[in-house]
């Protein structure tokens, strides 16, 4: 087993994310770097460094001491952590496991609670930015942990992370997490209708966002969402979807309905992204909802039923 400043580490999940973030532990850790994935192909962005690919989670479980996870949403963190086939399923368990993922606050706190009893400490440290900061390791990351366990992850997370920041207890990562997304999408919805506004009024998309950037109108979602995304109109496929975004509203509702909150803005998002992905733009890149604003198509168009349901 390695030592604490050089822990053998652990990644599970090679996505959009999860596969530049580890790469970056790969180029950067001074120990090994153990990955695994179900899926083949995500192994090619390893090729050129010193990863190792393993065959299954016991695999990982019986070599790895800290365990990074980068996955779809709380059911697979679960299964992956303690679930038959998992990561505490065997005679030896990793020491620390840290998620990337971003899950419901209830689940990263119930996960938390389990691998507590079972040995295992635990990290919400869900992960925000693009992908192209995640390729330069300038992710931001917010972290649940107590402060012993944050000291001795962060050396690890500053591998794929410009800024760390430790939020709380576990579940605080994701409630920051979940409300910088929901900024973001609330923001986004905004930027796209003031757009179909100004060109719908004579003045260019290019000019609008030059002209607004140097005022106090300016924004993260204004220079990369609106500049690459919205102005062009490109919306490729394996980005991050408008399912995706429904999904992390869907946290943020049920976050604010547990906290008593009414959250109208967050339901008005969520009923334009429902159409974004109902209305030809599913699998694309969620700036689409431009689309929805420019055709008039609108949240309004979105039933009741689909709109109230869980995501």
């Amino acid at each position: 087993m390695a030592t604490d400043a050089k822990p053998v580490i652990g990644f599970v999940g090679l996505g959009v994310m999860g596969g530049p973030m580890c790469r970056n532990m790969a180029l950067k850790h001074v120990s090994e770097v153990l990955a695994f994935d179900s899926n083949p192909a995500a192994f090619e962005l390893l090729a050129d460094t010193s990863a190792r690919r393993v065959g299954s989670l016991a695999d990982l479980a019986a070599q790895a001491d800290v365990v990074f996870l980068s996955l779809p949403g709380g059911p697979a963190v679960e299964q992956v952590c303690l679930g038959a086939q998992g990561l505490t399923s065997g005679g030896r368990r990793p020491d620390v496991i840290v998620d990337l993922s971003t899950t419901t606050v209830a689940a990263a706190r119930a996960v938390g609670e389990r691998l507590a009893a079972l040995g295992v400490a635990f990290a919400d440290a869900p992960v925000a930015r693009t992908r192209e900061a995640a390729q330069r390791g300038e992710l931001s990351i917010m972290v649940g942990a107590d402060e012993a366990l944050f000291a001795r992850i962060e050396p690890l997370l500053r591998h794929i992370g410009s800024d760390v920041t430790l939020c709380g207890g576990i579940g605080c990562g994701q409630v920051v997490k979940l409300i910088n997304n929901a900024l973001v999408f609330e923001s986004t919805v905004a930027l796209a209708e003031m757009m179909v506004i100004g060109e719908r009024a004579g003045v260019q998309p290019a000019t609008l966002l030059d002209a607004v950037s140097k005022g106090s109108g300016d924004s993260f979602v204004l220079r990369n969402h609106g500049r690459k995304a919205m102005m062009p109109r490109h919306f490729p496929e394996k980005s991050f979807p408008p399912e995706y975004v429904l999904k992390d509203i869907g946290c943020v509702l049920e976050l604010a309905g547990q906290t008593g909150v009414t959250a109208h803005v967050a339901e008005l998002a969520k009923r334009y992204y429902a159409s974004t992905a109902e209305r030809g733009w599913s699998g694309r890149y969620f700036p689409a909802v431009i689309e929805v604003v420019d055709r008039g198509i609108g949240p309004a168009t979105v039933t009741a039923a689909k709109a109230d349901r869980k995501v």
